[in-house]
């Protein structure tokens, strides 16, 4: 075995003992080993992409060195390897871009606790995206539910206390419906190592036997992750655990938490069930409904909201509608569009968080739209920025939301009985996405001629602005490099069977 290969378990370990040892941490030493963690993950993860495109072909890590049951199974391809490495991308950017305003919204005694929370979270994303063994990856949503109520509720207000309980009722029936599931699929296969259930959940297919109780368990899986990601109508908890957490945990808990999840369960289409047989299930036009029903109902509420920071969540509600519409489709392409659309809906969400602060910050704190009045005047790089998001969310050319949008298009054209509202939702949702986000950018540049709010320049903000920067960069990057990244979905697609 190479030594690259052990990077998968170097990392889920190397986060967990990082959680340990910051525990008896200062706050700023808590900060820099959370800081080195992602990094080091990050360059690793790098490292094992590359080795992964060089060779063509995954392989499975053994823990402890026993095969199954006896062991543990650790599975890793090209797809599983890009999107640890974009997770450490998006982590290390969202940290780094709400640094600054921690340090006012989480006493200072409970600042190391964050920077804990915060590892074991990377851990047990990692855990969800390398684990072969459906039981581990149980064990590693409950840590991450944990890991993410606390990240919510570290802030002390009365709301955060609200969205930290609804957050964790819902994630608890999410969870509760997951391990029914799991029981009842390890009754009907004997088996929780991924390869082996796909194997007799075939055999079983093929005899046509215990149908009812498989489609059962299928459904289950579908809506204990659905509910976890947060989508429609299982949203509830989602505009006050992104709206009124701290600005690093809305950026992450938006862009990779309900990821991670999303994950999870494309893995458990194509390696425990089989996507042929996910795509022949009834299960799957569920699926397509409700991603077509969050992709209208979470625009027209973030139309309503006057909050810049729930409008930016309820937007979340939409663009996890799309991911879902796009398995909905039940085709390779369709899977593709979703699995492109997590990287960029990633990439701008947690943009728009980070760019957000920057302008309430000029704004009194205020997050209502009138108090925003020409905050990018005084602002201008969180005004650049925020302009940049809003402009992929809505769909304009060159930024990573076109991209999406145009493969979600493509994915639909052909199905019979799909494509025609799969298209008209597209567009309606287009359309709503252009009202609220311009709306907010028309105010944010609107002329405000108030001599009491402070102005902050770049050399204020100098790691704030980079941050931001980068933030553009990427999406820009993926919007343009699209071709390459569609490419490589579809080769990590193929190695995923």
């Amino acid at each position: 075995m190479s030594f690259v290969q052990n990077v998968p378990f170097f990392s889920i370990i190397l986060s967990m003992f990082s959680g340990i040892v910051s525990s008896m941490l200062p706050a700023k030493a808590a900060r820099w080993v959370n800081t080195c963690l992602i990094v080091a993950v990050g360059l690793m993860s790098g490292i094992l992409l590359v080795y992964l495109t060089n060779t063509g072909e995954p392989f499975v890590y053994w823990m402890g060195h026993f095969p199954a049951p006896w062991g543990n199974e650790i599975r890793a391809g090209v797809l599983e390897a890009g999107m640890a490495l974009f997770f450490c991308l998006i982590m290390f950017l969202s940290m780094i871009g709400g640094r600054r305003q921690l340090a006012d919204e989480v006493a200072e005694n409970r600042q190391n606790l964050y920077y804990i929370l915060v590892d074991l979270l990377l851990s047990s994303l990692l855990a969800l995206v390398y684990t072969n063994d459906l039981f581990t990856a149980y064990v590693f949503v409950e840590i991450n539910t944990i890991a993410a109520c606390g990240l919510i509720m570290i802030r002390q207000i009365g709301r955060t206390f609200e969205a930290a309980l609804r957050y964790m009722i819902m994630s608890l029936l999410g969870s509760g419906l997951f391990l029914i599931s799991l029981c009842m699929l390890y009754d009907l296969t004997g088996h929780l190592l991924m390869s082996n259930i796909k194997e007799s959940v075939a055999l079983l297919v093929a005899q046509q036997e215990y149908t009812v109780p498989l489609m059962t368990t299928i459904g289950l899986l579908c809506a204990g992750l659905a509910i976890k990601s947060a989508l429609f109508p299982f949203h509830s908890w989602l505009p006050d655990a992104y709206g009124y957490s701290t600005v690093s945990s809305a950026a992450m808990l938006s862009s990779l938490v309900s990821k991670g999840y999303i994950f999870l369960l494309i893995k458990i289409f194509y390696r425990v069930i089989g996507f042929e047989i996910i795509a022949q299930s009834k299960i799957i036009n569920v699926l397509f409904i409700f991603g077509l029903l969050g992709m209208i109902f979470g625009s027209m509420s973030a139309i309503q909201e006057n909050d810049i920071r729930r409008m930016i969540a309820f937007s979340s509600v939409a663009q996890i509608g799309y991911i879902y519409m796009g398995f909905g489709l039940g085709t390779e392409a369709g899977m593709t569009a979703s699995i492109f659309h997590i990287f960029s809906h990633a990439a701008t969400k947690s943009l728009l968080f980070v760019a957000a602060v920057g302008l309430t910050d000029v704004s009194k704190g205020r997050r209502e739209f009138i108090e925003l009045t020409g905050s990018a005047y005084r602002n201008k790089m969180a005004g650049i920025a925020f302009t940049v998001g809003c402009l992929s969310m809505v769909g304009v050319p060159m930024f990573s939301g076109f991209v999406s949008k145009l493969l979600f298009a493509e994915a639909s054209i052909g199905h019979a009985h799909k494509m025609l509202p799969a298209v008209l939702v597209l567009a309606l949702s287009t359309i709503l996405n252009a009202i609220y986000f311009m709306k907010t950018v028309i105010r944010i540049y609107v002329p405000d001629y108030r001599s009491d709010c402070k102005t902050i320049t770049v050399k204020n903000q100098k790691v704030y602005a980079l941050t931001l920067l980068c933030f553009m960069v990427l999406n820009v990057a993926l919007g343009m490099l699209s071709k390459p990244i569609e490419n490589w979905i579809h080769s990590g697609l193929a190695m995923f069977g």
